[in-house]
């Protein structure tokens, strides 16, 4: 960590003792104790970042709701990916004004992506102007300021920057698993697909140190974590811009040398630079979870290139299938696109060709959605919304072949399985995570969970399976 995020942090730890004292003496004159939630909505990124937010409201003195928004401070972790995440919070907005007007006091909070969308944040500025505290992603790092800002009264708190100048991961956090945690390894996107808002939201790429990172990891593991997911938009390009750092698979390879992990898993891979190196640390090492997401979005080479994805189809079949080759047991899931504009039937025919060469465990499949100031929204050869929803039931159908087909080669297997939670809806059972990424759920008993079992899988119920220790 550089001295500029090292004094960054300093400064923000001691905006929480301030937050602390604030909080202290309007409870006292309240006579109540108040209360916080963090509403998520969005990626594994915004999990994690969630943690931290709690973490912060935690430290500082709000008595922690799960998912509630009867709480006196209700903060909206964003998504703006697709136009229905952004709907989805403007229907929780128009609740919350609701409880608001019962509550006078109540203070509404709304950070993460969509505030970094200028059309967005100019909408909730203008329609619902009864937000307290908004901020961006570029400078989550500095909530304990403007939290200790709404504590000293002040409202219509607006932060937004275009640049991230800190990476502050050594705040308050609270993890969601005490047995499994995220850890970012860096943000932000050089690939400006021409769909997507993620690079105009969350900025160009970054890398924390691997310093930094496994220090974070190995401190994770002396207090009981097993399992780390390694986060980042692009892993495979972790490490470029900083001179003399080392490469994404080097950075997998001394996370599993740290005594105390047993699983380690990554989102996301890019298949344009998915590399041979990376590919054979998995198949090295059992730690590394045999599970991979690689995004296709399009199986046209026509589509791909306008989607400035730069692979080929071909390319992408090679990798694939070299990748199943080299690791039998692993899980490919992908995320496909259907929609794009310009996007004809003949091209819908070459991505169904893809998910039956490759045979998928598990496919995302998403309706493309205009965002504003993307290359993609400007094009005027949008497809009919009919048409849209005749290639979308096509590929969803050979998706759910394909997984059902590869969720039975499991079937009558005996596979570790991490014991995550009890099962709310089957008294007595437990639910568990395979290397794969599959579910599981077994007879058990509460006092297991965080630790892996071996599970005989019995009964596959399509996209999970019924199983006993």
């Amino acid at each position: 960590m550089n001295q500029s995020d090292v004094l960054a942090t300093l400064a923000q730890k001691e905006y929480v003792g301030r937050s602390f004292d604030l909080l202290t003496n309007i409870e006292k004159e309240s006579g109540k104790k108040l209360t916080a939630s963090v509403i998520t909505f969005g990626c594994q990124m915004n999990a994690r970042d969630s943690e931290k937010l709690a973490g912060i409201l935690a430290a500082s003195g709000f008595e922690l709701l799960e998912d509630s928004e009867d709480a006196d401070f209700v903060l909206y972790n964003t998504c703006t990916v697709r136009d229905n995440a952004n709907q989805k919070l403007y229907g929780h907005l128009g609740e919350a004004l609701s409880r608001k007007k019962k509550n006078p006091g109540m203070m509404i909070g709304i950070c993460g992506c969509l505030p970094q969308e200028p059309s967005a944040l100019e909408k909730i500025k203008k329609s619902y102007s009864f937000v307290d505290l908004i901020f961006g992603t570029h400078n989550l790092y500095a909530f304990p300021e403007y939290l200790n800002r709404l504590l000293s009264g002040e409202r219509h708190i607006c932060e937004i920057t275009d640049h991230a100048d800190n990476i502050v991961e050594d705040l308050p956090i609270i993890r969601k698993y005490s047995f499994k945690s995220g850890v970012n390894i860096m943000f932000g996107c050089n690939n400006f697909c021409t769909y997507c808002i993620v690079p105009h939201v969350r900025g160009r790429e970054r890398s924390r140190e691997s310093g930094d990172i496994l220090d974070e990891i190995r401190a994770l593991a002396e207090n009981g974590v097993k399992e780390v997911m390694l986060l980042g938009q692009n892993v495979n390009s972790y490490g470029n811009g900083i001179d003399g750092e080392i490469s994404f698979p080097e950075l997998l390879k001394r996370v599993c040398d740290i005594d105390g992990i047993e699983r380690v898993r990554f989102m996301t891979s890019h298949p344009k630079d998915l590399s041979e190196d990376l590919i054979q640390t998995i198949k090295s090492d059992e730690k590394i979870c045999r599970h991979l997401h690689l995004p296709l979005q399009s199986g046209s080479t026509r589509v791909l290139k306008e989607m400035n994805r730069r692979y080929t189809k071909e390319q992408y079949l090679d990798l694939a299938l070299r990748i199943k080759d080299e690791i039998p047991d692993i899980a490919l899931t992908t995320d496909i696109m259907v929609g794009f504009p310009g996007e004809t039937a003949a091209d819908v025919d070459d991505t169904i060709d893809v998910i039956k060469k490759v045979e998928y465990d598990n496919a995302f499949t998403f309706i493309y959605s205009k965002r504003m100031g993307t290359p993609a929204a400007s094009r005027e050869d949008q497809v009919p919304e009919a048409l849209v929803k005749e290639n979308f039931d096509r590929v969803l159908k050979c998706v759910q072949e394909s997984a059902k087909k590869q969720s039975l080669r499991w079937q009558g297997m005996v596979l570790p399985a991490l014991v995550e939670e009890t099962n709310s809806s089957l008294e007595g059972y437990v639910t568990g995570r395979l290397s794969n990424n599959m579910i599981v759920h077994f007879p058990g008993t509460p006092d297991m969970i965080g630790s892996i079992v071996s599970v005989k899988l019995e009964e596959c119920r399509g996209f999970y399976y019924m199983g006993s220790v």
